[in-house]
């Protein structure tokens, strides 16, 4: 896992988790903006920076999630 600045993700096209509800306390992704990666921020903070999953470990995240683990 990596991060990245707001500059570097400043092209990205960003997409809100539909379980929202529009009250902007949720995480944003950007599909497909990098090869076998994807990056992650804080919909409240989209000036602020992207942490950046390898395929493998955003698996290995949602499955700790799933399971309560998280």
């Amino acid at each position: 896992m990596t991060s990245i600045n707001n500059a570097s993700a400043a092209g990205f096209a960003w997409t809100k988790s539909s379980y929202s509800g529009g009250n902007n306390n949720c995480v944003e992704v950007a599909l497909g903006a990098l090869p076998a990666a994807l990056p992650v921020r804080d919909s409240k903070r989209e000036d602020g920076p992207a942490v950046v999953f390898g395929d493998t470990n955003w698996g290995l995240f949602l499955d700790a999630v799933k399971r309560g683990d998280v």
